[in-house]
């Protein structure tokens, strides 16, 4: 499809509002509002690519309570008539039908491919990708399996999204010191996997969260990988305004 003419892409990842607490949240919940309206006159499509909350999990009749500005703000743009398209992440695997019924949001629970004004975008949370890292490919099997998602509907609510919320926040925002920087391109497995894709297909962007790093790496036939960063420490974002992608640091 071919963008309207002075409108934008825009492309967000990894909030992980509720970490490592929702008081700390708020603050960073504040500045990624203030993105929202920055954006909501020339926007004709925002892609969230996952982990906007650091836990997600939706009962038949409950959801987490907490961040209703960060909904609220998405319905209202959702409701001017700008597409929303989310990819779940690790920590929102348990997605349903919350956020396409209650605010017009469509989720991806993997990559697709998009096409606008000729150029071809692949984009996705990004985990699970590549090679290697087998023991959290193992997790995410399980993890996302419909009878275990089953086994944890049984626990009630009030118990259950407790206990998310603390095995989430176990969890280090990022992988450790190790991830803070780029780590060359044979060691970055989103590239590695990239670099096979180009194998059978061209791609013009490859666009990913997860890795909580801003990156953008040219690779051949000027096909390019980007990484999104984070909303915890670099708010940083993806714009396509027809002919080029940039990323950017949100700095109201």
């Amino acid at each position: 499809m071919d963008i309207l003419k002075d409108k934008k892409i825009y492309f967000a990842s990894d909030n992980h509002l509720g970490a490592p607490s929702d008081k700390e949240s708020r603050i960073r919940e504040r500045k990624f509002i203030l993105w929202l309206d920055s954006i909501k006159e020339d926007a004709e499509i925002i892609f969230l690519l996952g982990d906007l909350f650091d836990f997600w999990f939706e009962y038949k009749h409950s959801v987490p309570k907490g961040f209703t500005r960060t909904l609220g703000k998405l319905a209202e743009l959702s409701d001017m008539g700008i597409k929303i398209y989310f990819f779940v992440g690790n920590h929102d695997y348990w997605m349903n039908d919350y956020f396409e019924k209650e605010l017009g949001i469509k989720v991806f629970k993997k990559p697709e491919v998009f096409v606008f004004n000729s150029k071809s975008f692949f984009i996705g949370h990004g985990d699970g990708l590549g090679p290697g890292d087998k023991g959290y490919k193992r997790m995410k099997f399980i993890l996302s399996n419909p009878f275990f998602i089953w086994i944890f509907k049984l626990i009630h609510p009030d118990i259950g999204i407790s206990l998310g919320k603390y095995f989430s926040q176990k969890n280090k925002l990022i992988s450790g010191e190790k991830d803070l920087s780029f780590k060359g391109e044979e060691n970055e497995w989103l590239i590695r996997y990239c670099k096979r894709k180009l194998d059978k297909e061209h791609i013009d962007y490859f666009i990913f969260g997860h890795r909580h790093l801003p990156i953008t790496h040219s690779l051949k036939n000027k096909s390019k990988y980007i990484n999104l960063g984070d909303w915890i420490s670099h708010y940083t974002f993806g714009v396509f305004d027809g002919k080029n992608f940039n990323l950017r640091t949100f700095n109201p």
